[in-house]
């Protein structure tokens, strides 16, 4: 009573021995086909884009310190130089260090009661 009195049942062994070969077969080929599906797609996205034209949006820094290092001398530039922002209304900018100097020797313009109650 304390042991089976039967053997491991060949054929159902068997059958399900061809059965995992079958499937697995299957996603085999199924993941062969995807593959292929997604390399002639990549193909043609790559014939899409010419050499000489730049990547999509976000590109990649070649160098990002000497990039923030020239976009910081240009900024300085712009803010300690003369220039023009509006020519045709006479819109200028001057230094920072320059309007920081009239501020302080004209002080910012007054307001009016009206202003003052709003």
């Amino acid at each position: 009573m304390g042991y089976e009195r039967s053997d491991v049942n060949p054929r159902g062994v068997f059958i399900f021995l061809i059965g995992l070969f079958a499937s697995l077969t299957f996603a085999l080929l199924a993941m062969m086909w995807l593959f292929g599906l997604m390399t002639s797609e990549r193909r043609a996205v790559k014939t899409a884009f010419q050499a000489d034209e730049a990547p999509p949006p976000p590109r990649l820094q070649v160098s990002p310190h000497r990039e923030m290092k020239a976009l910081r001398a240009e900024e300085d530039a712009i803010l300690g130089g003369y220039g023009w922002v509006d020519r045709a209304n006479g819109v200028v900018r001057i230094p920072i260090e320059r309007a920081m100097d009239l501020l302080a020797r004209r002080g910012l313009p007054a307001r009016t009661e009206t202003e003052r109650t709003k």
